[in-house]
């Protein structure tokens, strides 16, 4: 009797193992289903086009902006003379193709005679689901300045190819191809980088490799994060609310495994620790996207010659039109210094 109740218990207790561990398996596979989404959620714009999550984080983004007549009214201004400027000035598609195969989109705006017509360059970086287009008012003060401009829209963005994007990481691969696009048109450009929120941080990152000095002159970095680990993991709750972990450590596998590119090496502090590149970094005090404390830890962190420029008033990629006269005219000086200095 004692036998085959013994032999009943553990009848049950293998049922009850083998329940357990489908169960654990089902939540398993659900779990990285679910992460598989999140990613695309995050990261690949088509998809998140689909779910609305492109339209709901572009919402909170905008209500996280500081509103003000003052910045709705320099804007304006700049967006009336950008689309003033755009009229009249010459300008032509440029195509690049990144190593893994996609095909990059830019545009090019040539002063009158072309690369012939001075050296001075700037690459204008847009930010995370961000356009070109975005980056124009930018291009118009530079070619007012005598500077030839490349805009390109970034990988999985705007007209460019793209599975995945890139947080900087894969953009700064994608850079390499824009700035040896530049240096066939003219041997002797002296390029400057300026890029905004994710672009600032694809700009640092660039700036990071052994061989960036051979051609770029300075860099400007206008609301970047200092890595996107980092600024995901503060973003989890935000925008998904979620916890942190393990979300962020489950994301970064799977875009290891999908989109072959590891969310450590999108690092624009790693990076500044080892550039030489004159580099302004500049932030908004309101912020409430990527906090300005960010740009003071890449201030301390990097290497190279550096200034940290904090705009009172301004929120997130908001400093240019918070406070047009000082920004544009701290940019320039920092970058005539640089070129001076050469």
């Amino acid at each position: 009797m004692e036998a085959k109740f013994d032999k009943q218990k553990k009848k049950r207790t293998g049922k009850i193992l083998s329940v357990c561990l489908i169960v654990f398996l089902v939540l398993f596979v659900l779990y990285w289903v679910f992460i598989y989404f999140l990613v695309s959620m995050a990261l690949v714009p088509s998809f998140m086009q689909k779910l609305e999550s492109f339209d709901r984080i572009t919402q909170k983004s905008y209500a996280e902006q500081v509103q003000s007549n003052e910045i709705e009214d320099h804007r304006k201004e700049a967006l009336e003379k950008t689309k003033a400027w755009l009229k009249e000035v010459s300008h032509a598609k440029r195509e690049v193709i990144s190593d893994d195969g996609y095909h990059l989109i830019a545009e090019e705006f040539l002063q009158e005679g072309g690369a012939a017509e001075g050296h001075d360059w700037v690459i204008l970086l847009h930010g995370y689901t961000g356009i070109k287009e975005e980056m124009y008012p930018f291009a118009y003060e530079y070619y007012q300045r005598g500077y030839h401009a490349l805009v390109p829209d970034l990988r999985c963005q705007g007209a460019s190819e793209g599975d995945f994007i890139g947080m900087g990481y894969t953009d700064s691969q994608d850079l390499c191809h824009w700035i040896d696009l530049v240096i066939k048109e003219d041997p002797k450009a002296r390029i400057i980088l300026h890029g905004q929120s994710m672009g600032a941080a694809t700009a640092l990152i660039y700036s990071g490799r052994p061989d960036a000095e051979e051609h770029i002159r300075a860099v400007i970095s206008d609301s970047s994060y200092t890595d996107a680990y980092t600024m995901f993991g503060e973003k989890a709750y935000d925008w998904f609310h979620l916890p942190a972990f393990p979300l962020v450590d489950s994301m970064r596998l799977m875009l290891l495994l999908r989109g072959g590119y590891d969310l450590y090496d999108a690092s624009a502090i790693n990076a500044v620790k080892s550039s030489s590149i004159p580099t302004l970094l500049i932030h908004g005090d309101q912020d409430r996207m990527i906090s300005a404390a960010q740009s003071a830890e890449l201030y301390e962190a990097a290497s190279c010659p550096k200034k940290l420029l904090i705009i009172e008033g301004a929120g997130h990629g908001q400093p240019q039109d918070k406070d047009p006269k000082t920004y544009y005219g701290e940019v320039f000086d920092w970058i005539a210094s640089a070129l001076a200095g050469v």
